[in-house]
């Protein structure tokens, strides 16, 4: 019987890959629909969520139902040309999120919130 191509289930991913993809170098007009139409070749998405401030524009963060389809978006959609702009695909890094942030700050602008 021919192996299925794509989501072999028993191979060990690195511990780098999960579920949600970050996206830069997206065009700032690009809608949730052709994001979806984008990712959604991949497999089942849970959540797209684009940037629309000024430090976030061009960027975006992608969550899909399966670890699998992320990693196959991930490897297919690397360098993909969108309106003339090369996608950057990343695996999102919760350690490098905690580690921008300064905690002591945090907590003093979190007190001072409540008060």
């Amino acid at each position: 019987m021919p192996l299925s191509y794509g989501k072999s289930r028993s191979v060990q991913l690195p511990p780098m890959v999960n579920r949600i993809l970050y996206v830069k170098n997206l065009p700032y007009k690009i809608t949730s629909e052709e994001m979806y139409d984008l990712f959604g070749k991949y497999g089942a998405i849970r959540q797209i969520r684009i940037g629309t401030e000024q430090k976030t524009r061009g960027s975006a963060y992608v969550v899909y139902e399966d670890i699998y389809d992320a990693k196959e978006a991930c490897d297919h959609l690397q360098g993909f040309n969108v309106q003339g702009r090369y996608l950057v695909v990343l695996y999102h890094q919760v350690k490098n999120m905690a580690k921008r942030i300064d905690l002591p700050k945090e907590e003093e602008r979190i007190e001072q919130l409540r008060r």
